[in-house]
Formats: C-alpha cells, sequence, structure tokens
C-alpha cells in the first residue's frame, strides 16, 4: 500500500524529471538553432576561401606557365575635343616606359596576361601600373596578323590621385599585330563634361620573348 510520503516523493521526482527534460529540450534547441545559423557562415567561408584559392591558383598558372613579355610605351593620345588647345600644349604625349609580365594563350585561344609597367604620364611624372587582362583572339584570314578584343584591371598610382596611393583602374583593351608582337591600345574614357578632364589613348607594344 503507498502511503503519503512516497506518493509526494514519487510527486517529487515527476517534477524533477520533467524540470530536467526541459532543460535538455531547451539546450538540444539554442544547439541546434547554433549549429543552423553557422553552417550558412561556415559554408559562406568555404566558398570565399575557395574563390580566393581559385583565384590565386589561376594567376600561379598564369606566370607559372606563361611566355615572357616585355611592355613598350610611347604615346599617350589626348582627345583633341576634350582639351582646349592651351592645356595640350602643356601636356605630356611621349609617354616613355618599361614593363614586364607574362602572357598565357590559354585552351579556348585567348590571351591572359600579368603585367608591371612604368611610364611617364602626362605631367611627365612616373605612372605606376600592375594588374591583369584578358583579350579574346581573332584571327585576321590567312595574313598570321590577328585582333585582341577585351579589358584590363589594374591598380594605379599617380602623384596628381590621392597622393600616389594605388588605385583600382578597370579600362578597355584593344591590339593588333602577331600572337608574339603586338600593338596595343588602353582608352581612358572622359570621366567628366569639363573641359581640360578628356579622354587618353594608351599606345604601347608587347614583345613575348
Amino acid at each position: 500500500m503507498t502511503t503519503t510520503s512516497q506518493l509526494r516523493r514519487q510527486a517529487a521526482f515527476s517534477s524533477a524529471s520533467f524540470s530536467t527534460l526541459t532543460s535538455l529540450l531547451r539546450r538540444s534547441a539554442l544547439l541546434g538553432a547554433t549549429a543552423l545559423a553557422l553552417a550558412p557562415a561556415a559554408r559562406a567561408d568555404d566558398n570565399q576561401y575557395s574563390l580566393w584559392q581559385q583565384t590565386k591558383d589561376h594567376a600561379a598558372n598564369i606566370w607559372n606557365q606563361g611566355d615572357g613579355a616585355l611592355y613598350l610605351s610611347g604615346v599617350a593620345h589626348h582627345g583633341r575635343s576634350t582639351y582646349t588647345h592651351e592645356k595640350l600644349n602643356e601636356l605630356n604625349e611621349h609617354a616613355w616606359g618599361l614593363g614586364y609580365g607574362k602572357t598565357l594563350r590559354n585552351e579556348r585561344g585567348d590571351d591572359e596576361s600579368l603585367y608591371g609597367f612604368v611610364i611617364k604620364d602626362s605631367h611627365r611624372h612616373p605612372q605606376y601600373m600592375a594588374g591583369y587582362a584578358y583579350e579574346w583572339v581573332f584571327p585576321i584570314a590567312k595574313t598570321g596578323l590577328e585582333l585582341g578584343l577585351g579589358g584590363t584591371a589594374m591598380l594605379m598610382s599617380r602623384q596628381d590621385y590621392f597622393h600616389s596611393v594605388p588605385f583600382p583602374v578597370p579600362l578597355p583593351l584593344a591590339s593588333i599585330g602577331t600572337q608574339k608582337a603586338k600593338i596595343m591600345f588602353a582608352y581612358v574614357p572622359r570621366l567628366s563634361s569639363n573641359k581640360n578632364n578628356g579622354d587618353v589613348l594608351l599606345i604601347f607594344g608587347r614583345i613575348e620573348m
């Protein structure tokens, strides 16, 4: 026969068990929610790492497998309609410069390049550039010549911008020549309607060694 004290102990035990179970469920729910919250972040970190690693591997492949290339610069043509005659007389258009890089003809038949370049800018100061270029290559009939169209993304340093702190610059790019020797054109578009803040066409050569 169950006594009153036994009933009380059973009730207390049941209450304690229920309280413990509730606490465990709460902790499990909290841990589960935390795991679900952290999982996307972990996947995002993996994706970011994967993208960064792929970029590094791709750059290393260009540098290791590509052919060495010498860059020679000589002309910076300022738009005649976007500068006054007086300003054009002040600006330097003999953009002498020298650079070195690697160019890889990829499996699609296009050119990918890594390069470093220094030229004399429009104000006769050093202009430093380093970046990546991609050109789609189009052979011209059976002439041995080819046309390239693409773009470049670079870091540039100039005395008249940001106190020489490097800044990113994307530019359209074109070329004509053979696979080993090309005349190349990089176009700096007009970014302001103000006169004397106009467009520039940089003309240079690339010779693969």
